[in-house]
């Protein structure tokens, strides 16, 4: 989600010089039997990281997915959790202690054993990070499911809800919980709680990271020694050629990669990614542009659509005084034409969103207030609201493609031009995605901002609580009963009973509206004509093991 774009044969050039770039060393590391013992995946950004406890993007997670399991997985091609490393669990009656049942005969690559006591030094190590460690930036999904940490060094944390892990046998696991949370167990399948090596993390200096939070130093083991138990190993990380090259794990305790080696290549800009696979550069790429899916499908290329699985918002800042009034933002829903955007800017199969989730989210409420195309209507709030001369600052990311935004700076141009036609003044803040665009939107610095979300798990909490958990500069509000309300729904241990508050919380933040819901889309991703075996799916969990050269 980045930058102004320079003069169209400027751009051109530049694109063809890029993919051939691409091309030429992507070919390079093809094996000499027709390109068939190894995979080139042109990825859209390089890896934070190979460490996952300190990723929280796709690219990162997309490569460690293919060395790293963790203990609850996703049943292939859907959002439902199937088993892992852990074959079964079961919660107590209270919610509060979770016993994981693990597989035997797993190894890591580095030929220590997978066992009860590996999980638990995993978890021992999340628990105790300190000092960086605990920056929201570092370790944003330990954050986000279990709270704190054993020892909060900052104020702002809350308490952890993890309590403890015990290891029963050796293939037997005991979580236990400070509180219920709808998060566990179903959190676990996320990348981030990759089970490593405990040797190597502590061989390789795994949590002495160095510098800035936002773009921190590595140490060796993130950089150059990441050690799970999944189908693929670690080879090397090329960072001058941007590439990543790993190597089938022919110990691997399930079905054996069929390709031996995977190479991930950075091509950031799309129409380049295209270009290195109808060159036969690259044997895929991910977040195809919409206007190619047809042109890619009658060339014969295997196009693949994930369900969606994702929200794309408009956020308002209500740090703005403007925005702080209802009305105000009422004016601009109705202002915006989604139906006509969702149109010209998505793939087919992209709906307009009601609100903050996706309706196969339970708790998705189908009766929630909904704010329809009305440039009347939206005039006529701006003037009761006495901001007929309404001047906003809108951010958007330049030169990146997100599954929920499939091209950001025509859908900044679209909203635009509507919000230009009811009166708002608009000025453009193109900004790079990573870190100068998310770190400035989600430190306040917009009055409104594209941003989006792809769920990681299908928990109600994973997107709205995401959203509207807590106060956020980003959003610029305080709203106790809404925080209190997703709180006190995401503690319910009662199923049935959670959904219906989540369907109730989800009309009481469309009656609020902190924002605009504009879109939910199904990202496109492709792979070369004689390429099978990978099937989408709707949280980026692709396995690229059982992709075969036919």
């Amino acid at each position: 989600m980045r930058a102004p774009w320079i003069r169209r044969v400027v751009a051109v050039a530049a694109v063809a010089a890029l993919a051939a770039t691409g091309a030429g060393c992507a070919k390079s590391e093809r094996s000499g039997d027709g390109g068939k013992d190894s995979l080139v995946f042109g990825a859209t950004g390089d890896p934070k990281g190979l460490d996952p406890a300190f990723a929280s993007d796709g690219e990162t997670f997309r490569v460690a997915r293919q060395m790293y399991e963790t203990l609850i997985s996703f049943k292939e091609g859907t959002s439902e959790n199937a088993p892992g490393l852990a074959e079964k669990w079961e919660g107590s009656a209270d919610g509060l202690t979770w016993t994981f049942h693990l597989r035997k005969g797993v190894k890591f690559h580095d030929g220590e054993t997978f066992n009860a006591d590996a999980v638990c030094a995993n978890f021992d190590r999340w628990y105790n990070f300190k000092g960086i460690l605990q920056n929201s930036s570092v370790s944003a999904y330990w954050q986000d499911v279990f709270g704190g940490f054993a020892k909060n060094e900052s104020a702002e944390l809350p308490p952890s809800t993890f309590k403890s892990c015990a290891a029963k046998d050796e293939s037997t696991v005991e979580i236990v919980l400070t509180r219920v949370t709808s998060r566990f167990p179903a959190g676990l399948a996320l990348t981030s709680f990759s089970i490593s090596s405990p040797k190597a993390l502590k061989q390789y200096d795994a949590d002495k990271l160095s510098g800035n939070p936002e773009s921190p130093t590595y140490p060796p083991y993130a950089d150059a020694h990441p050690t799970g138990t999944g189908p693929y190993k670690f080879v090397k990380w090329d960072k001058g050629n941007k590439q990543v090259e790993l190597e089938a794990n022919d110990e691997y305790w399930g079905d054996k990669a069929h390709i031996k080696k995977l190479v991930f290549k950075t091509i950031s800009e799309e129409n380049a990614r295209k270009q290195a696979l109808e060159s036969g550069g690259i044997d895929g790429y991910d977040l195809v542009a919409p206007g190619d899916l047809k042109s890619l499908k009658d060339g014969g290329f295997n196009v693949l659509t994930r369900d969606a699985f994702n929200i794309l918002y408009l956020g308002i800042n209500q740090k703005n005084p403007q925005l702080a009034k209802p009305q105000v933002r009422q004016a601009l829903a109705y202002a915006i034409n989604r139906d006509a955007l969702v149109k010209a800017k998505f793939p087919e199969g992209a709906e307009v969103a009601k609100e903050f989730m996706p309706k196969t989210v339970a708790g998705y409420a189908d009766d929630v207030t909904e704010y329809p195309y009305d440039e009347a209507k939206a005039k006529s709030l701006l003037q009761q609201a006495g901001a007929s001369n309404l001047a906003l600052n809108f951010y958007y990311p330049t030169e990146v493609t997100r599954p929920y935004m499939p091209n950001p700076e025509e859908i900044f141009e679209v909203i635009k031009a509507d919000l230009q036609k009811v009166g708002v003044k608009i000025t453009a803040k193109p900004l790079p995605w990573n870190p100068t665009y998310l770190e400035q939107v989600q430190n306040g610095a917009a009055d409104i901002a594209l941003l989006g979300w792809t769920g990681d798990y299908n928990d109600a909490y994973n997107f709205i609580g995401t959203f509207f958990g807590r106060q956020k500069p980003e959003w610029g509000f305080n709203n106790p009963a809404l925080f209190a309300a997703l709180t006190h729904a995401d503690t319910n241990p009662d199923a049935a009973g959670r959904e219906a508050e989540y369907k109730a919380i989800n009309k009481q933040i469309m009656d609020f509206l902190p924002g605009v819901p504009l879109a939910h889309s199904p990202p496109g991703l492709v792979f070369g004509k004689n390429i099978e075996g990978v099937k989408p799916s709707p949280v980026t969990d692709e396995d690229f093991s059982k992709a075969e050269f036919k």
